[in-house]
């Protein structure tokens, strides 16, 4: 008798620990609801840099159509091609998202791009040293082909202070800053280069446009 009291004083216990548990949890979830979004200052991104080292700016931005706009659902973005004095072309984008706490999130290219046609081949990783220094930027490396048109393509995740090539670790930092910071803004950047000689010089093309990008992106993906 006296085991079968003290097992249902422990679970009463145990009920009234987790109910209040469970009120609190959905207290602070309320009121992280009607808090909403920290806000942010940033420069929209059609006031990107022009020039980027010796690359310049060549023709207007891109705009995508309606429906793709629709898929993207990106809050700004930036499609821009890039050019140095010898010719050579890349193109720079950059996909920003001012909250992901409804669904709206950058597109993995792992994702995009093989639906359009494109082949992804030799993943990999690539260190970015930001011109005029700060902490190197590790970014994804791959080698796109879509028919007789060969690529080199590199992207990594930004936003709230963090530069990261791992999709996995930027959605649990987003969750972890929407708690503590309400803030789960954030963006993805690529650059691509078409591979006219070898794939290293393509390559070394993209990662000094990434490194010549990356000062300029904290003033438009905020900190």
């Amino acid at each position: 008798m006296s085991r079968w009291y003290e097992v249902m004083r422990t679970a009463r216990w145990q009920f009234w620990v987790l109910f209040a548990f469970l009120l609190v949890g959905g207290a602070l979830i309320n009121l992280w609801e009607r808090a909403g979004e920290a806000h942010v200052e940033r420069r929209p991104l059609a006031e990107f840099p022009v020039q980027l080292g010796a690359w310049q700016q060549r023709g207007v931005d891109a705009r995508f159509d309606a429906a793709t706009e629709a898929v993207l659902l990106a809050d700004d973005y930036l499609a821009r091609d890039y050019v140095r004095p010898d010719g050579t072309a890349a193109n720079f984008y950059v996909g920003y998202y001012a909250s992901q706490r409804n669904g709206a999130t950058y597109h993995s290219p792992l994702n995009c791009l093989p639906g359009t046609g494109w082949v992804m081949n030799e993943p990999g990783r690539i260190l970015v040293q930001p011109a005029g220094g700060g902490p190197a930027i590790e970014a994804n490396r791959y080698i796109i082909e879509h028919g007789s048109d060969r690529q080199v393509l590199i992207y990594w995740y930004q936003g709230r202070g963090r530069a990261l090539a791992s999709e996995y670790w930027g959605k649990i930092y987003t969750v972890l800053d929407s708690v503590r910071r309400r803030r789960s803004d954030g963006a993805m950047v690529r650059v691509t280069v078409p591979v006219r000689g070898s794939e290293a010089e393509a390559l070394q093309l993209a990662t000094d446009l990434a490194a010549q990008a990356a000062p300029a992106l904290p003033a438009f993906v905020p900190n």
